[in-house]
């Protein structure tokens, strides 16, 4: 998205996350500019029975939640390192001066935004649908993108519990529709990976 040193000249760190680290939480006043080094964020959030609703996975080069340092609210979800990661962190106000002084910048980070919001799309569309299978035959078309068409050449990069995170579903439910959809030869499962 934005280049390392450039970050690093208007004050930026590296900060280093284990699997599991809270990088910010759901009503935070939003002070800084993340931007993935190496590893992956999760974005979620929780209902009031403490079920997990992860709402994207953000990955290298991406920012996560950058949308919300546009406005004056607080965080509406929770950034989770998914895996190990190292993050480079600019305090908003800088973040700021860089695209005042650098407005070409917009331009490298309204594809992210853009994307962002095109998988909120898909996925408030997925919570419309009744049938599990279609939201899982929905994600799975998005994470497998365009340029690898033919069956079973994408490996979905969740496990179960994550898919069911990802759609609402209950992870009873995801097992059991993969299983449906492999019988109908939607999808291959091997080793336990989903093949799409």
């Amino acid at each position: 998205m934005i280049n390392e040193d450039l970050l690093l000249s208007y004050g930026a760190d590296y900060k280093n996350y284990k699997t599991n680290d809270v990088i910010f939480t759901e009503g935070d006043t939003p002070s800084y500019y993340f931007q993935i080094v190496v590893g992956k964020i999760k974005i979620n959030n929780y209902n009031e029975q403490g079920k997990e609703f992860i709402q994207g996975i953000v990955s290298a080069g991406e920012s996560p939640a950058v949308t919300a340092l546009f406005n004056e609210r607080s965080y509406p979800v929770n950034a989770v390192a998914f895996e190990d990661c190292k993050v480079l962190k600019l305090p908003k106000q800088q973040f700021f001066e860089l695209l005042k002084q650098i407005p070409e910048l917009y331009e490298s980070i309204l594809p992210s935004i853009s994307e962002n919001m095109y998988y909120q799309y898909i996925m408030m569309q997925t919570m419309s649908f009744q049938n599990p299978e279609n939201k899982l035959k929905t994600l799975m078309n998005y994470l497998k993108g365009y340029e690898n068409k033919s069956p079973y050449s994408f490996q979905i990069p969740f496990t179960r519990q994550q898919l069911a995170s990802l759609t609402g579903l209950s992870v009873e439910t995801v097992i059991r529709v993969t299983k449906s959809m492999e019988k109908n030869e939607i999808l291959k499962i091997k080793n336990r990976k989903i093949f799409y």
